[in-house]
């Protein structure tokens, strides 16, 4: 698994031994959804692979106005694979952003962001590498259906595993019962876990596209899954999101389902998480490991964690940035949201993996979620744990109780920092704090990040009456 191809003329020789027609070209924007455009392969040559190929960056939200709209797709040829969905065969190369009137790589572009983050770890003398493992869990729905208009709005989700299904009369005239219920779903065998053979065409896909597959599994809520990959540096392993979204949605959607990273799409039940383990290296040495400290995390492991948790509240608006994400990120449901960390415990923000040896100590970041841009998350919390390493910051704990089990009075009392409990808490959190982002996330980058999270997300949402405000206020 991993690289195709290593250069342009590499790339061109495996085009022509797949017969490829189109060439597609792929860019994240802002929020992390992938923008592709598709070149006839013939259009394609050695100079537009080099010097880049132009696009209309004023019809991305947040990005250029209409008067500066030229840029420059710079492909990263060694990314390229082929698309396994396409009936025409395709190569997908994955790109950064240019920006023709500055003259450099474009300031918004999350790819270029994560590429910077990495580039000011090593001059501050700090680390050359940084690896990063995140774990993407997913469901997979038979059926979604909302609306959103003025005088309606509601949702409806439904798959063969929901424990709502147990009266349900099916055309074939009959039931088969076997449902594992709320949080009852980790582990299963079939006839309870239903996505078995689902998850194992996911997990072949996946390794079509270059990704090394580890595991798959049934995550604890009805019609939630998870799979495993092996982790990689902060650029691979955010293209590796990119590329696992789209393999686990496309599968789904051919087999007539449905797949959602939607961090809480069931109320009452376990929502999806994106954990991230991270880990700082230097000359080929894991500057996270010190043999014989608690979980043999070394000082600098330490004040990585500290830096996090110190700037969490502005560090969620990037890692968290949904309405949806808060939902989530309540006590109940394994969404960490007690800034404290522990060798072991799940429900501490930051987990300390047990039996790690030298090479694979790191610490797990358990707060963030799908709905962020990986490129942007993963820079963001790197950015927070540098400037933790460079201040010294200690944070609390470790704590290896089950922190679910504390009141609010009791985590107050402890004095344990907590998560924002709301997209605009952490997003006025990030007007307030983002000193420790520069330079590597600007002015302009943070300005108009803002401006979108309330535009498109909180206000829209603070606007609309819910179900539940009818509920508890239509006859007051």
């Amino acid at each position: 698994m991993g690289k195709f191809v290593n250069n342009i003329t590499e790339f061109f020789t495996f085009c022509e031994e797949n017969d490829v027609q189109f060439v597609d070209l792929r860019f994240t924007d802002l929020k992390g959804t992938w923008h592709h455009v598709t070149y006839r392969a013939s259009a394609v040559n050695e100079d537009n692979l080099a010097n880049g190929f132009p696009f209309d960056g004023s019809s991305i939200d947040k990005w250029q106005p209409i008067n500066k709209s030229d840029m420059l797709l710079k492909a990263d040829v060694p990314t390229a694979f082929l698309d396994p969905f396409t009936a025409d065969p395709t190569i997908i190369i994955i790109c950064d952003v240019y920006d023709i009137y500055k003259g450099q790589m474009y300031e918004k572009c999350p790819r270029s962001i994560a590429k910077a983050t990495l580039k000011h770890a090593e001059s501050l003398g700090i680390a050359d590498a940084a690896y990063f493992g995140p774990e993407n869990e997913f469901f997979v729905f038979d059926d979604v259906r909302f609306i959103d208009n003025m005088n309606e709005s509601g949702y409806k989700i439904d798959t063969e595993e929901g424990e709502w299904n147990s009266n349900t009369k099916y055309k074939d005239g009959y039931n088969t019962a076997h449902r594992g219920g709320v949080k009852g779903g980790y582990f299963p065998v079939a006839p309870l876990d239903t996505m078995v053979d689902l998850r194992a065409e996911m997990m072949q896909v996946l390794e079509q596209v270059g990704l090394e597959v580890i595991l798959g599994h049934h995550e604890v809520a009805q019609g939630q899954g998870e799979i495993g990959i092996v982790f990689s540096d902060i650029i691979g392993a955010a293209d590796n999101v990119q590329k696992l979204k789209y393999v686990i949605k496309m599968v789904a959607h051919l087999n007539g389902k449905t797949a959602t990273f939607m961090p809480k799409p069931l109320f009452g039940d376990n929502g999806n998480g994106m954990h991230v383990h991270q880990s700082l290296w230097k000359n080929g040495k894991n500057l996270f490991y010190e043999k014989g400290n608690y979980a043999n995390i070394s000082e600098m492991a330490l004040h990585y964690i500290g830096g996090i948790f110190q700037h969490a509240k502005a560090v969620a608006a990037i890692t968290n940035p949904s309405t949806n994400s808060y939902k989530r990120l309540i006590p109940g449901f394994e969404a960490p949201s007690i800034l404290t960390y522990s060798m072991q415990n799940r429900s501490a923000s930051c987990r300390i993996p047990y039996g790690a040896g030298e090479k694979a100590t790191r610490i797990e970041m358990r707060f963030p979620d799908s709905t962020s841009c990986p490129y942007l998350a993963f820079a963001v919390m790197m950015m927070a744990g540098l400037d933790g390493i460079k201040n010294k910051t200690v944070p609390v704990g470790p704590m290896d109780e089950d922190l679910f089990e504390l009141s609010l009075d009791e985590i107050r009392e402890k004095g344990i920092p907590q998560m924002p409990h709301t997209l605009r808490e952490a997003t006025e959190a990030l007007i307030a704090d983002n000193a420790f982002l520069k330079p590597v996330f600007t002015d302009l980058f943070i300005d108009d990040y803002q401006h979108y999270m309330f535009e498109r997300q909180i206000w829209p949402d603070e606007r609309r009456p819910t179900a539940y405000e009818f509920k508890t206020t239509y006859s007051c």
